[in-house]
């Protein structure tokens, strides 16, 4: 992660089932989890972004608030800055959360590849943090799994969204992601980003779902949240995604004909190519449900994944599907801001990176300034070249920082805490 921020309805009823689900896998086994990521205390650190629990999505709601606010030249505050680099543990890896930074991180630390690969992007963008950042990659590098990808906790199998935000963190510090290959068998994150892909080769699936990308390997199914993680990885892109240029028309799903087999290769045009499939599948999803994406959270009821609706319009924007995704994109300036007041930084930022990647001004997006409302739940900045405005009473944050991705971090680590492995298939899974 993940995720993206992550649900998608009006965030309060799938907050209430991903607790639901939590509580679940929490009772399953609370020891295994109990220690770590530190449990937040009542009064947050003074520099964190949120005014919820941070016990799961600290580093990554404060990463992509400050990289969100560092995209349209925002200075952000010392301090936030600050409470980011010192949650690092010595060996370079992050955990969600750690209550009191000065105690080192042990054995017992759950380190998390998408709350450091998150905190990656952020601090190679902000400068200054060079050490850091390489320790970050390092640790990163160390944790790799030997088909090439990244799971959420270091040990379990890779996934779609993992892999790619390390590959995004990965270019975000000056590291081509073909370069860094697993110990065992020498595979790139780009090969194995890809066996996620499900190509001509796929079995149960056809039609406007080839192309896409499941989460996992096992129980195999399209996810939309996976296949924007995967546009955006497989052109070794991160959050950020400028403006893009010339448009390149309507992304087109494989024709699986004269002989064309799963997956592709991993070099630049195949890469290309399983980014366009995965686009084309969005768009096919985008289409049936006026231009929004249906949530996919276990028990909720089909309502627009606002979160990742932004996701799918970045991975639109990154594969230079610009007029594909207007529509989206024009959906969210009407619907988007209720969630993301819910939401909190994470959630803002999403918009923040949705209106960036298509040129659209987040400063006043369906007559929301994002800017000052993402501003609103942390730290006064320390500079804006952009705007003096002050946010709006209505924006301040009332949540726990993680829109879509939030969500799919929290969940993945209760799961992982548990010991019984991912149970959803993504961030608002559709399958296993």
């Amino acid at each position: 992660m993940a995720p993206m921020a992550p649900s998608f309805a009006v965030l309060a009823r799938r907050t209430a089932a991903v607790l639901a689900a939590a509580a679940v896998l929490g009772a399953a086994a609370p020891a295994a989890f109990a220690d770590s990521p530190s449990p937040a205390p009542k009064k947050l650190p003074a520099g964190l972004y949120g005014t919820g629990d941070a016990q799961y999505d600290g580093v990554w709601r404060q990463s992509l608030a400050l990289l969100a606010q560092h995209t349209v030249g925002v200075r952000p505050a010392g301090a936030a800055v600050d409470w980011l680099a010192g949650q690092q543990c010595a060996d370079g890896g992050f955990a969600a959360f750690r209550a009191d930074p000065a105690k080192a991180c042990d054995a017992k630390t759950m380190r998390d590849t998408n709350q450091t690969a998150a905190a990656v992007q952020a601090l190679a963008a902000l400068g200054g943090h060079g050490e850091a950042v390489q320790k970050a990659v390092g640790w990163l590098k160390s944790v790799q799994n030997d088909d090439g990808g990244w799971p959420s906790m270091a040990g379990s199998a890779s996934d779609a969204n993992s892999t790619s935000v390390v590959i995004g963190a990965l270019t975000a510090a000056g590291v081509r992601p073909e370069s860094v290959t697993s110990q065992k068998g020498g595979r790139s994150p780009y090969e194995g980003l890809l066996t996620f892909r499900l190509g001509c080769g796929a079995k149960d699936v056809k039609g406007a779902e080839r192309g896409a990308f499941a989460f996992q390997l096992k129980g195999a199914a399209p996810n939309a949240d996976a296949s924007a993680a995967a546009a955006t990885g497989a052109l070794g892109k991160g959050f950020v995604v400028g403006p893009a240029g010339k448009d390149a028309g309507e992304p087109v799903a494989p024709s699986c004909k004269d002989g064309e087999k799963d997956g592709g290769k991993a070099d630049a045009a195949g890469r290309k190519e399983a980014a366009e499939g995965a686009d084309a599948y969005l768009v096919a999803q985008l289409g049936g449900n006026g231009q929004h994406l249906p949530s996919a959270m276990p028990g909720a009821e089909q309502q627009p994944d606002v979160g990742n609706t932004a996701d799918a319009v970045v991975a639109l924007a990154a594969g230079g599907h610009g007029a594909a995704a207007r529509q989206p994109l024009a959906w969210l300036e009407k619907h988007a801001a209720p969630w993301a007041k819910t939401g909190g930084p994470a959630a803002y930022a999403q918009l923040i990176f949705a209106a960036h990647a298509t040129g659209a001004d987040p400063r006043d997006f369906g007559g929301t300034d994002l800017v000052a409302a993402l501003g609103a739940t942390g730290p006064k900045p320390a500079g804006d070249a952009g705007s003096s405005a002050s946010p709006a009473e209505d924006s301040q944050d009332t949540g726990s920082g993680g829109g879509i991705s939030v969500w799919w971090v929290i969940v993945i680590g209760l799961a992982a805490g548990a010991g019984i492995g991912f149970l959803m298939s993504g961030r608002r899974k559709r399958g296993l």
